[in-house]
């Protein structure tokens, strides 16, 4: 069984899409710290669960959004 990897997250500078509004409402938050990686967080929760990507498939989620 493989484990997975723990990635310390609080350190993390977050950043907000400059498309989300200041309303307070659906917006994610990224943090470029790991390489290789791309964590993802809901900003209304930000002491709650991140979603952690391989920074290959982050890119091809963009691109695919872009079109």
């Amino acid at each position: 069984m493989r484990s997975i990897p723990e990635y310390d997250l609080d350190a993390a500078t977050w950043h907000r899409s400059s498309y989300s509004g200041g309303d307070g409402g659906n917006c994610l938050e990224v943090t470029h710290d790991f390489p290789t990686l791309v964590p993802v967080r809901d900003s209304k929760t930000p002491h709650g669960p991140a979603l952690i990507f391989p920074a290959s498939v982050w890119a091809a989620f963009l691109n695919a959004v872009r079109i």
